[in-house]
């Protein structure tokens, strides 16, 4: 099971690294294949499928390449209750407890629970934070909601805190897709401090000292996304940084 493993992360501080994928900013399918490839290549442990607002029908392609080519969970990284495809492994069960918007804290997920009760997708319920990445992301604009500042680090660890004490198994905090500056190590410190759940990092990540930042301060799991769009080989240093990491642990 998909929580089991990243509960294990954590227990024993072995680090990750998840690849999201936007269905409508990929490519055609051989720019795909290359990308998944790599990610198996670079020992990537997720990929997580979604965007803020998707327009092309183009998810069910992605997670049908995904599983011909690798064992890769696939997990929906969705931005809204249409965004569900039963065909991946899981889902982030995302709740939007940075803001203060019901239809992102519990109203789109009532409409999406009885749908995902007859899948045979794993749930992962979420609590997702937005932080201030330097620039207004898609997803603030679109779930209406503000992030918390980037140095208001008592306000994300008490938010996460209480997303732990309402029953989340994860914690998510994100400075958006193509963040000017990714969470600071302080505030992923603080985070992590706070809470016994696993911690995923994105947003901002587009070198590997930046998810070695990240890594040190207390993240499982830290995502890459928009950065490899461009650089797909930015997976490589990653993964290094994530192995050499581990290695000093003596965790293989």
């Amino acid at each position: 099971m998909i929580l089991n493993k990243l509960n294990d992360l954590r227990s024993t501080g072995k680090k990750a690294m998840a690849v999201l994928i936007d269905p409508d900013k990929i490519g055609d399918s051989d720019q795909l294949d290359h990308l998944i490839d790599l990610a198996v290549e670079c020992c990537v442990s997720y990929f997580f499928i979604g965007g803020s607002l998707i327009v092309n029908d183009n998810m069910a392609h992605v997670i049908a390449r995904i599983k011909s080519r690798c064992s890769i969970p696939a997990v929906l990284f969705p931005g809204n209750n249409l965004q569900i495809d039963a065909s991946a492994d899981g889902i982030l069960f995302l709740s939007l407890i940075s803001g203060r918007n019901p239809e992102l804290l519990i109203g789109q997920q009532v409409i999406a629970a009885p749908v995902l009760k007859n899948s045979s997708l794993e749930v992962l319920s979420t609590g997702y934070i937005l932080i201030n990445g330097g620039k207004e992301s898609a997803v603030s604009y679109m779930s209406n909601t503000t992030p918390i500042p980037a140095d208001k680090y008592a306000v994300a660890a008490c938010t996460a805190l209480a997303g732990t004490m309402m029953g989340m198994s994860l914690i998510y905090m994100d400075a958006g897709s193509g963040a000017k500056n990714p969470i600071v190590p302080k505030m992923v410190s603080s985070v992590k401090k706070s809470i016994d759940v696993p911690l995923i990092i994105g947003g901002g990540i587009n070198t590997a000292g930046k998810a070695l930042d990240a890594i040190k301060a207390g993240a499982d799991v830290v995502v890459i996304g928009n950065a490899i769009e461009k650089n797909p080989n930015l997976m490589i240093g990653v993964s290094e940084s994530i192995y050499n990491y581990n290695l000093s642990l003596n965790i293989h």
